[in-house]
């Protein structure tokens, strides 16, 4: 998290930064309690994260048609560019926190990280 504050500095947390890559990386638009379950969130914390990138305008809430009881988000236009901008950033947070590691190292790691999903 050191590295990711130290480095981006558009004002998304390492949080935000997850919840927002998690709703454009998806087919379509997404529920609150899916995302949360996607980010691995649970739902005050997801509500919360929602609520400030809905504020920033980089996703939007729309009510489900089948469900109304249902709100559906999506990245807006503003969320995908600030990820598109962001993610030359990203890639070298990964680079400089796995640099500690050999190549085989970083294998397992990725490999046991992938179970833990």
């Amino acid at each position: 998290m050191a590295i990711f504050t130290g480095r981006i500095s558009c004002g998304l947390t390492p949080t935000q930064f997850s919840t927002l890559f998690r709703l454009r990386e998806a087919p379509g638009p997404v529920s609150q309690n899916a995302l949360g379950r996607l980010v691995g969130m649970d739902a005050a914390t997801t509500k919360g994260v929602v609520a400030r990138l809905i504020a920033r305008g980089l996703i939007r809430m729309e009510k489900d048609e089948e469900d109304r009881r249902r709100h559906n988000l999506s990245t807006t236009q503003e969320g995908r560019k600030l990820l598109d901008d962001v993610m030359p950033q990203v890639r070298g947070i990964t680079e400089a926190t796995l640099a500690p590691l050999t190549p085989a190292e970083r294998a397992t790691l990725v490999k046991l990280l992938k179970r833990l999903i």
